[in-house]
């Protein structure tokens, strides 16, 4: 059990006690700062510890925002402040040097705060959450404390956590038609002691069922299938409000709701494709399609954000424009819904795979998507060119980890960085892209079992390579990771579709899947600052450019029929490389509590 540790005298008529007990801390009282040493040390190190002033006043939500987030080792509010064993020992020393340089006299200014300053001198990282209207002060006379009593009054705590629970930006449809219950579904949950791990789980059992529903080829299963989605995403919203709103944020709970999405939305595409197979009509190329697309829109995003975030003199005109039009309301709406994020996606989705076939719900999927990946695109090259960023060390490690070069890259980038002549960094970008071209023109233009493909792909693995072998610092680099991402997966798309048998284009979608859910899990250790993946695991399934190898070497000596049973085997052994080493990841105890507050596109 958590402990709080009460500083100073109490004063009447306080609920600080009973506001704490009611948020789980076992509370303690110290009368000066040597007592408040004291009971800070008998504290077993494993647990949660907390001071707090015994003259604070404010909302229990507030108390709620500053001492129980799990997400950060330190964190503080006025007249609060708290330590998770990672915090402990920077708190420890801050309390030493407190007590030595007050002598343990009777407290009569704030110890909490005094603690912050001290922890704040010693450069030690506090989080503070934004309060906005909630009150958390420390009163020092009568009048103040009766005003901050009279201002909490006002305030509704309940309805501020409430409002709070809803991610502060969203989409239109997330917005207007989600948000707006299912907050109350989520307050409802929480007080039944629901966690959002369940209800993301639910979530996915929903979304698999309506992928089966869509399986079966009928327009009641359609029907069935379209509001099945919706009902998935109306919890998949929950779950993140469930957490916001009771801060129950955990490991587990970020990796299920970095890979549930794509996995609902990814099953879905298959269930559609079954169910078109069941009706005469073969869509699984345009499944393969819509999951490519969708993916290497994500890495955009995601390489785009981990190249820019932190560079220093990181203005353009563009951007400067961008901020204009964010005053104009409804153009913010306009520019978040044109881009296809979740929530309309699935809405689009949903309802035309209830009124129509899935044939033309994949059409009309492709081209939202296409036309939104050339708008953000667009608009991202357009700020890279425009502005004069200086990239920084961790931005190209971050875009290099993202590359996901194998062992034939990493291998032929070592002899390349010992050529007297190197290419400018600042030209990665236009270094990867013939090779990527010319191996999906290759893949596409030649008959299956030919061999120029594979001559293909060795040049591809060779301009790769050049791409990494210097960082990737420049004003288009971030491009590199998607080009690596469509060049692979397109030309798995391209031989399957070329190797015309049934079964391998499924194949191809099940290879596809496993290799994007390595590529999303190494998104989300980098977001949490944990690293990329293992050296051994990107090894072992042969980086982008050894999988490509592999696939073309295949296409090339196999007959089409042995070409599906590979990629089957292949599918089959990749994922269960990944899986294991993700879930091994993500359950320890060392992963990140990684939580998305955006909406990605």
């Amino acid at each position: 059990m958590p402990t709080a540790i009460l500083t100073g005298q109490p004063v009447p008529g306080s609920s600080i006690e009973a506001d704490l007990r009611s948020l789980g801390f076992d509370v303690r009282s110290a009368a000066d700062t040597a007592e408040a040493e004291t009971l800070l040390a008998a504290v077993p190190g494993e647990e949660r510890v907390a001071l707090v002033d015994a003259r604070f006043v404010g909302h229990v939500h507030a108390l709620r925002l500053g001492l129980t987030d799990p997400r950060f080792p330190l964190a503080a509010i006025p007249g609060a402040v708290t330590a998770q064993p990672g915090g402990r020992q920077a708190l420890t020393r801050a309390m030493a040097r407190e007590n030595s340089a007050g002598g343990g006299t009777t407290l009569v200014d704030s110890l909490a705060d005094r603690i912050l300053t001290a922890l704040d001198s010693d450069g030690t990282e506090v989080h503070r959450p934004e309060l906005g209207s909630l009150v958390a002060a420390v009163p020092a006379d009568p009048q103040t404390r009766n005003e901050a009593r009279q201002s909490v009054a006002d305030i509704d705590d309940e309805a501020v956590r409430l409002k709070s629970a809803v991610k502060s930006r969203d989409g239109f449809f997330t917005t207007y038609c989600i948000s707006p219950y299912s907050r109350y579904i989520a307050r409802w949950c929480a007080r039944r002691g629901l966690t959002p791990n369940q209800v993301t789980t639910a979530s996915l059992i929903t979304a698999l069922i309506a992928a089966a529903c869509a399986a079966t080829g009928t327009r009641g299963g359609f029907v069935a299938a379209g509001v099945l989605l919706i009902a998935s995403f109306v919890l998949d919203c929950v779950d993140g409000q469930i957490a916001r709103y009771s801060l129950q944020y955990s490991t587990l709970g970020a990796w299920l709701d970095a890979t549930f999405d794509r996995a609902k939305e990814y099953a879905y595409y298959a269930g559609l494709a079954l169910g078109a197979a069941r009706g005469g009509d073969d869509v699984w190329a345009l499944a393969l399609g819509a999951m490519v697309l969708q993916t290497c829109r994500h890495v955009v995003d995601f390489s785009f954000n981990e190249a820019n975030h932190d560079a220093t003199a990181n203005t353009s005109p563009t951007a400067a424009l961008s901020g204009k039009l964010d005053s104009v309301g409804w153009t913010v709406w306009v520019r978040r819904m044109i881009v296809l994020p979740i929530g309309e996606r699935w809405a689009m989705i949903a309802v035309l795979t209830a009124a129509t076939t899935p044939r033309i719900t994949f059409y009309a999927l492709l081209i939202g998507c296409a036309f939104a990946a050339t708008y953000t695109t667009a608009g991202r090259v357009l700020r890279s060119l425009t502005r004069k960023a200086q990239r920084t060390d961790r931005a190209a490690g971050a875009l290099a980890d993202l590359a996901d070069s194998g062992p034939v890259a990493e291998a032929l980038a070592r002899a390349l960085r010992k050529l007297p002549a190197k290419p400018r960094v600042g030209a990665r970008f236009l270094v990867a892209l013939p090779g990527a071209v010319l191996l999906v023109l290759a893949a596409a233009l030649e008959p299956y079992g030919s061999v120029l493909p594979v001559a293909a792909a060795a040049l591809y693995a060779l301009t790769s390579a050049a791409a990494v072998a210097l960082p990737l610092k420049g004003a288009l680099d971030w491009l590199v990771p998607p080009l690596f991402r469509a060049a692979e997966y397109g030309t798995v798309l391209v031989l399957a579709a070329k190797a015309d048998v049934n079964g391998a284009l499924p194949a191809a979608f099940g290879l596809v899947a496993a290799v994007a859910y390595h590529h999303y899990d190494t998104v989300y250790r980098i977001r949490g600052n944990a690293g990329a993946s293992p050296a051994w695991l990107v090894r072992s399934i042969g980086g982008h450019e050894g999988r490509t190898l592999l696939v073309t070497v295949l296409a090339a000596l196999l007959t089409a029929s042995q070409f599906t049973v590979a990629l089957t085997v292949l599918a089959v052994a990749v994922a269960l490389v990944v899986l294991f080493e993700s879930i091994r990841f993500w359950v320890s105890a060392g992963a990140p509590a990684v939580h998305d507050e955006g909406e990605p596109a």
